[in-house]
């Protein structure tokens, strides 16, 4: 059975895998409420954002293992696999498509990553649809309590929705790069309206006044955070476009320092991959503009975040966060280069995505800290919460 002859969309498996996402759910959250079931309310509210941001985390890190090992098509239908909640029931589909092409899109292996992926994200949504409620009853429990308003956890529960989507067009639209690089992207998105909320609950819970920030360093923290939204983008078009071993050397590319470059037709939005809008094949020029655009964004943003990182150690109470700014500033710069220099590893691809979704869940943990004020919470809390 060919690729093209399967429908894209076959929503007969589609209860079945929302209750695999349940039962997967199911396990973190009774694991949680019997760790916190005697706490207050915004304790557990608590514990449960951190799970889920955790969860979320993790799912990004198998989401960019999923694409580094083109399994993104192993099952070319969604939200099942040739219709099947599972590859299981899909062996004879999956069987005749890996005689017809044996490396794949489609093999026993790839689609059993892709379907994994496909759990675990259900089960993420599942977590969030219940932070969402919980947040709700919470509030409704007990009127001001909160330390952030239930409108976060359900802007998160929309944009999970919306991350479904962006799921199922990158199967059904055959890995179109700009919906994969918007995937990746609403991904981070995503791990950023968790942290925000996850920093409220612990200001509250610490009942302290957050550390002083002056004006001018919280410009250079929104300063950091906009430069690496744009290269978090490069870098997943870059991925999406598998230019990664356009250059295969550093610093230099190519032998040269400015090397043959297409970036008209390598930044050419709307195409499928691997080709222009004219539907004639990208050329390697325009594969090494978009490898190059990327590198060249890196320098600025190593130089941005590590001029970040210094202000922030000269500031009390902010130390930690600059450690974590330095850390992950060298993991970036050590997993990009040992792609280009060393063939792209699994490993080192997988690290550099995870490293930098946890700059930017960094940062803007650290916007939501400069903003919080001395928490008031501690004496009146609820003791029902999401587990009730």
């Amino acid at each position: 059975m060919s690729m093209d002859s399967v429908a894209l969309y076959n929503l007969s498996p589609a209860l079945r895998l929302m209750l695999m996402g349940l039962v997967l759910a199911l396990g973190p959250l009774a694991w949680l409420w019997l760790r916190q079931r005697q706490h207050q309310a915004v304790r557990r509210l608590q514990g449960l954002t951190l799970l889920t941001l955790f969860l979320t985390f993790d799912l990004i890190l198998f989401g960019a293992f999923t694409r580094l090992t083109d399994s993104g098509l192993g099952c070319p239908d969604w939200p099942g696999c040739y219709g099947n909640a599972s590859p299981v029931g899909a062996q004879a589909e999956i069987r005749q498509a890996e005689q017809a092409l044996p490396s794949g899109p489609v093999t026993q292996t790839k689609a059993w990553i892709e379907m994994i992926h496909r759990y675990l994200a259900t089960a993420v949504g599942v977590l969030i649809l219940v932070l969402t409620a919980a947040t709700w009853r919470a509030r409704r429990l007990a009127p001001g309590s909160l330390p952030i308003s239930p409108w976060w956890a359900t802007a998160t529960l929309v944009w999970v929705c919306i991350q479904g989507a962006f799921g199922a067009l990158t199967v059904t639209m055959k890995l179109f790069p700009a919906i994969v690089t918007l995937h990746l992207l609403g991904g981070i998105l995503l791990l950023v309206l968790l942290a925000v909320q996850a920093q409220r609950y612990a200001q509250a819970l610490h009942a302290r006044a957050a550390p002083r920030m002056p004006a001018a360093l919280r410009h250079l923290l929104w300063l950091g955070l906009t430069l690496l939204t744009i290269q978090l983008a490069l870098g997943g078009w870059v991925s999406t476009n598998y230019a990664v071993l356009a250059c295969t050397e550093f610093p230099k590319c190519q032998g040269s320092w400015w090397p043959p470059m297409d970036f008209d037709q390598g930044f050419e939005l709307w195409r499928a991959l691997g080709f222009t809008a004219d539907g004639a094949h990208i050329s390697f020029a325009a594969l090494t503009a978009i490898h190059y655009a990327h590198r060249l964004m890196a320098y600025l943003v190593i130089a941005v975040l590590l001029l970040l990182a210094w202000r922030l150690r000269a500031q009390a109470g902010w130390r930690d966060a600059a450690g974590w700014l330095i850390f992950l500033v060298v993991l970036q710069l050590l997993t990009g280069l040992s792609n280009v220099v060393l063939g792209w590893p699994l490993l080192a691809a997988v690290l550099h995505t995870g490293g930098a979704a946890a700059l930017a869940m960094v940062l803007a943990w650290c916007l939501a800290r400069s903003r919080s004020t001395q928490a008031e919470y501690a004496g009146a809390l609820p003791t029902s919460g999401f587990a009730a």
